[in-house]
C-alpha cells in the first residue's frame, strides 16, 4: 500500500518575473511584498501553477514578460490548459499586493494596483477566487501545493535594526 510518504513531491522556488505549473505535484514557493502571486489549481486533475508578477501593466516596450500582471495571468491560464486542464476546472487563490515600502501612495501603490489588476482579469476570465491574503503592510512567504491546492501563508514582519 502506498503511503504519503511514498509520493515523491518536487520543489520550485518562484522568482519575481516567472511562472510555474507542471503536471506532477510539486511545492511551489516565492517571497512577496508588493508583487501578486495567482495560484491556478486543477481540483479534476489535481495539478496547479503559479506565477509571481511584481508590476500590473506591460507598457509595449521590449518583449512581453510575465513580471507584467497583463501578461503573468494570462500565460498562467494559458500553461494550464496546455498541460491538459479544462478552462472550466480552474480555481484562483491570491497572495501580495502588501504596501511594504514607506510611499505616500497613489500611483507608486504598486501593491494595491497589482490586486486590482488580479481581480479585474479574473473576473474578466470568470474566473473563481477561492481564497486571498492580499493588501496590508506585510511581506509573505507562499507555500503552494499544486497537487492538492493547499496554500500555506506565513506573513513577514518589519524589522527595524542597526546596520553596522
Amino acid at each position: 500500500m502506498q503511503t504519503a510518504t511514498d509520493i515523491e513531491v518536487n520543489e520550485h522556488y518562484l522568482y519575481p518575473g516567472q511562472l510555474f505549473a507542471a503536471p506532477a505535484p510539486y511545492v511551489i514557493t516565492t517571497i512577496l511584498g508588493s508583487c501578486v502571486s495567482v495560484c491556478l489549481w486543477d481540483p479534476v486533475l489535481r495539478i496547479g501553477g503559479m506565477n509571481h508578477y511584481l508590476l500590473p501593466f506591460w507598457n509595449g516596450d521590449g518583449l512581453p514578460s510575465p513580471k507584467y500582471g497583463n501578461i503573468a495571468i494570462p500565460k498562467l491560464i494559458e500553461k494550464m490548459l496546455s498541460i491538459g486542464s479544462q478552462r472550466s476546472n480552474l480555481k484562483a487563490k491570491v497572495f501580495g499586493g502588501g504596501a511594504v515600502l514607506e510611499t505616500s501612495g497613489g500611483l507608486l501603490n504598486v501593491g494595491e494596483r497589482n490586486i486590482m489588476l488580479y481581480k479585474d482579469l479574473l473576473e474578466n476570465e470568470k474566473m473563481p477566487v477561492l481564497c486571498s491574503d492580499t493588501g496590508g503592510t506585510q511581506g509573505r512567504k507562499v507555500i503552494f501545493h499544486s497537487d492538492t491546492g493547499e496554500v500555506f501563508v506565513k506573513k513577514i514582519q518589519k524589522a527595524i535594526r542597526p546596520i553596522g
